[in-house]
């Protein structure tokens, strides 16, 4: 039982730096998405998959504790609500009409939310070397997002599109909280299984709202792609891996890997769409790394 219980918490931190680069698919899903896919259809599809695909490897968990399903299909909505709507669709969103950077300034907030609420509500302790991890991790972020000058700051200008991933950052903050603060009978696998079910009931109503008076959908191999792409990285697989981070290390430290999107990102970019990796980039890897360090050791 001890061996496993270290097996679990070494897998746990491998996974905090493999999670962000499966993340980090979305905002390539996001930029290819508009003009293909709706934004509420791109997360039904998303999570519909997901749901497929988790439920393969926990069906007998599911059908032996469906009896726990009626205990606890409040907390389930609540959950797929904040998981997969609003920081599934809101974000497909608000990336159509806000910029790169200030999307990422907004979710460089996530971490440290996650951490302050962590510590006022579930009472997980910050020593000063997490607290100097946070904002090393923090400064290396903006460092990132600003490309280096720093004097951006004082031109930010904020849109409509920012307010929907605002709220998304939001419920990502709550909803961390929260698959902390409430105890489940199910595993990981399994639980994420039936929010992502949740979350598909909750979708549904806004998709077909969407497809009558919003956005229309391309129906073709290319918004199949970017379904199943969503669904398989930043969907069921960081998903899974978040839910075994938090069982394993708390939410505060979990939150930490939020700060390694943008450097996950640019490296993505760099081998898929070309861009080129700037001084910058270095520079804020320098600052993230050994934040991420100081803010998750034991």
């Amino acid at each position: 039982m001890m061996q496993s219980a270290v097996h679990a918490r070494r897998l746990a931190h491998v996974l905090l730096f493999v999670t962000p680069a499966l993340w980090a698919v979305n905002y390539l899903v996001a930029r290819w998405a508009p003009g293909v896919i709706a934004p509420h259809a791109l997360a039904l599809g998303r999570w519909s998959v997901a749901a497929l695909v988790l439920g393969a490897f926990c069906t007998a968990e599911l059908r032996d504790k469906r009896a726990a399903i009626r205990t606890e299909w409040k907390q389930l909505l609540v959950l797929g609500a904040l998981g997969m709507w609003v920081c599934g669709a809101f974000v497909y969103i608000g990336a159509r009409s806000t910029s790169a950077i200030n999307i990422g300034l907004l979710y460089a907030a996530a971490p440290v939310l996650i951490a302050l609420a962590s510590a006022l509500w579930l009472h997980e302790r910050m020593g000063l070397g997490q607290r100097l991890g946070v904002a090393l991790a923090l400064a290396g972020v903006l460092h990132i997002l600003l490309r280096g000058d720093w004097a951006a700051l004082l031109h930010l200008r904020f849109n409509g599109g920012d307010i929907w991933v605002a709220a998304a950052v939001l419920s990502w903050t709550v909803y961390s909280l929260l698959l902390r603060a409430w105890p489940s009978r199910f595993g990981p696998l399994a639980r994420l299984t039936l929010i992502a079910v949740a979350g598909i009931v909750v979708l549904l109503p806004f998709t077909v709202w969407e497809a009558l008076a919003w956005w229309p959908t391309e129906l073709s191999w290319r918004s199949l792609a970017l379904v199943v792409a969503a669904a398989l990285l930043p969907g069921a697989g960081a998903y899974a891996a978040y839910s075994i981070m938090q069982r394993e290390l708390g939410a505060a430290r979990v939150g930490m890997v939020l700060y390694l999107g943008p450097l996950y990102t640019a490296l993505l970019a760099w081998a898929v769409l070309g861009e080129r990796i700037e001084g910058f980039h270095l520079l804020g890897a320098c600052l993230i790394l050994p934040g991420i360090y100081l803010s998750t050791r034991a």
